[in-house]
Formats: C-alpha cells, structure tokens, sequence
C-alpha cells in the first residue's frame, strides 16, 4: 500500500492532481487507514503511472478515459485503442505543421535588416498586420 506521498514520488505527480484524477474517476478512490489517509494499491500506481505517460504524450483526458475503460476488458481486441492513438497521432502532426509554418514565419520577420526606430519597425509591424506575413500559420 502507497500512501499519497509515496504515489506523488513514485509517479512525479503533484499531489493534487491525483486527487484531481481521483474526482474524474481516472483512479479508483483508495481506501482509508484508521487516520483517514488514503492508501493506494499497486494497481493505483500503475494506474496513475499510465495516466502520466499519456498525458506526457499529450493525450486528453477523454482519450485516457476512454483507454482506461478499454483497459477493464482485457480480452477485448486493441483496435479501439490504436484508433485512439492513430486519431492524436494526426493531431500531433497538424500541430506540428502549423508550428513548422510559424517558425518559417518568425525566421522570416527575424531576419529583415531593419535598425530603425521601434516607430519603423518590420518585426512590429509584421506582428501588428497579418497580411504582411508570406503565408497561412
């Protein structure tokens, strides 16, 4: 049995984001020692170190819900969860054209030579005026 603490270091999540997880119904509500701490099984740590790891990897909380629920049926097939992943997995790669083209954009408005007053200023107004930029990000 793990106390709170313990799960907080095991798992490096903060103390009240288990709790947290514990009122989404993500991790079962442990039991209670005579003191009223909570006491949390093997099965809590594991369940809370999953949750870490998707939420590292940037998947929702409804994703993590949906994949904890799929966890409750071992013998179910994995093609729910692959869909799951599949589906963040095109999420990850929009968001990473879109941070590529606003990378493009912000070299691009770094490297105008421009040593005017602020007044004058490319960067500023670039910023300032969207149809200035090369293109959509």
């Amino acid at each position: 049995m793990f106390s709170i603490g313990d799960l907080s270091k095991r798992c490096q999540v903060k103390i009240p984001t288990i709790r947290y997880y514990e009122d989404m119904g993500l991790i079962a509500k442990p039991e209670r020692s005579e003191g009223n701490q909570r006491r949390y099984t093997q099965k809590g740590l594991e369940r809370l170190s999953f949750i870490r790891h998707a939420r590292e990897l940037g998947l929702s909380i409804n994703d993590i819900r949906e994949l904890t629920a799929l966890e409750e049926d071992p013998d179910r097939p994995c093609i729910e969860a692959h869909e799951i992943a599949k589906h963040h997995l095109s999420e990850v790669k929009s968001r990473i054209q879109k941070l590529r083209k606003l990378e493009n954009e912000l070299k691009r408005i770094t490297q105008i030579s421009d040593k005017t007053c602020i007044g004058k200023c490319q960067v500023i107004h670039s910023l300032a005026d969207h149809a200035l930029c090369r293109g959509e990000h």
